[in-house]
């Protein structure tokens, strides 16, 4: 395991009936002038906008409203959002909803922070926030997690990016959490919803270093009830206990506490999914169900253990005859859950078909790299041979150079011992010639002198 440090400052306040706290949790947390950041008209409809004022002008606090929060929320809404509390001297930001609502009024509490800056420098990696307003949530659907997290996600339309910061500054003051408040979720929400927990809780799950059996039992634990509650409120949604169970398994995947011990994970996934949102305003949960199984495919064999371990503890996959297949059947099992996700409209069934389409590109990539990358591990392959013929070579062209050195040497001794006889040969012969020259002349004196001898 990995040494970790662990906060949670958030002060939960979890049951029916908590809304009603809002104005008493305000007070002791000091917000005087609050600014109520909301999504649609669900709030509205459902009357738990009006009970959050109610609660609050009990309390004595000013409020102001803001609604409009969209799915992946907009940074042209935060920005609107500072200059509302800017007018109305605000200190203190509600959200009433769900991760989007949440994520927009820890933006704008950074903006209200350092109004000197442009808040969407922290979103793209210019600059770390120094300072931020308090934030407190009123949770409406069970999701993302941002009630109890230090995380943000914000997408700049102009420019289609979905970009997250991430900071302990923003982590709210206090969240308030009635399963009620959930029940007239459209189903395709509560199923979203509970992909996105999943994907939290698995993000941490799959890594290479640093893991803690209790912390991998909290996570497959999670994973567990998550799976068993979707189902339940796929066909009983006013189910009470099973809102509970989930609306708790939210804050709890995203707080920090399935990663302690662990380096964190790589989050691919979820910036995968950024990309798409910011281009295509998918729904979240949606697009990380869409996304998952072609990432885990792509990455299992280098995270093999830990795949084995989530296919038998999580998925109940009896393990095969290889890591491989056992890894492979949790995937499947994984892939089948998160295809009983319902559609929701005409819209997101279009929406889903295009992220169908884009898995397809995606997995038609993934296999092109690892055709690119099987040629890439043959080229290696010959260039090591290659390099192995060379050294082979250089190594006898040494050996070759040596010997022709020694030879040389050898040549050059020998040839300055025959040049010396070659010398000596000549001098003698020099010599001998001479000397027979001499023989002649003095043959020939003798021959005269006897010749005069006789003649007398």
């Amino acid at each position: 395991m990995l040494g970790f440090t662990y906060y949670t400052p958030t002060k939960v306040a979890f049951g029916k009936g908590s809304v009603e706290r809002v104005g008493e949790l305000m007070k002791q947390f000091g917000g005087t002038r609050v600014l109520i950041h909301y999504g649609g008209q669900s709030a509205v409809r459902s009357g738990v906008l009006d009970r959050v004022k109610k609660s609050l002008d009990e309390a004595g606090i000013f409020h102001v409203e803001l609604g409009g929060v969209v799915p992946n929320p907009h940074l042209a809404k935060e920005r609107e959002g500072i200059e509302l509390s800017k007018a109305n001297g605000v200190d203190f930001l509600l959200a009433v909803g769900g991760g989007s609502v949440i994520d927009s009024c820890k933006a704008i509490a950074y903006g209200l922070a350092e109004p000197e800056h442009d808040v969407w420098e922290l979103y793209a990696g210019q600059r770390k926030a120094k300072a931020c307003f308090p934030v407190a949530s009123v949770l409406t659907i069970a999701a993302a997690g941002s009630e109890m997290s230090n995380s943000c996600v914000i997408t700049n339309t102009d420019t289609e990016e979905k970009r997250a910061y991430d900071d302990d500054l923003a982590r709210p003051k206090f969240a308030i959490m009635d399963p009620e408040l959930t029940m007239t979720l459209p189903d395709y929400q509560t199923e979203a919803g509970c992909a996105d927990i999943m994907m939290h809780t698995m993000e941490r799950y799959f890594v290479n270093s640093g893991t803690m059996e209790l912390t991998d039992a909290l996570a497959e634990g999670l994973l567990r009830t998550v799976m068993h509650n979707a189902e339940v409120l796929h066909t009983d949604p006013r189910n009470y206990d099973a809102r509970a169970e989930v609306m708790w398994a939210s804050s709890l995947a995203h707080n920090g506490l399935t990663g302690c011990g662990s380096d964190g994970g790589d989050w691919m996934p979820h910036l995968l999914e950024h990309e798409m949102g910011g281009m295509f305003n998918v729904t979240h949960g949606a697009s990380l169900a869409a996304v998952w199984p072609s990432w885990a495919r792509y990455v299992y064999k280098d995270c093999l253990p830990r795949f084995v371990k989530y296919a038998v503890n999580v998925m109940g996959v009896t393990p095969g005859a290889t890591d491989e297949e056992t890894a492979l059947a949790g995937i499947a099992a994984m892939e089948e859950q998160l295809a009983l996700l319902p559609p929701e409209s005409e819209q997101a069934q279009a929406l889903a078909a295009q992220i169908a389409g884009m898995r397809t590109t995606y997995e038609e990539k993934s296999a092109e790299l690892a055709f690119g990358k099987q040629q890439a591990d043959a080229a290696a392959e010959k260039l090591a041979a290659s390099a192995q013929t060379l050294a082979a070579g250089e190594t006898a062209l040494a050996a070759g150079r040596a010997d022709y050195e020694a030879g040389r040497a050898e040549y050059e001794k020998n040839k300055a011992s025959f040049d010396k006889g070659k010398a000596e040969g000549a001098e003698k012969l020099a010599d001998a010639e001479r000397a027979a020259e001499t023989g002649r002349w003095m043959e020939g004196i003798q021959r005269r002198g006897d010749g005069c001898a006789g003649g007398y």
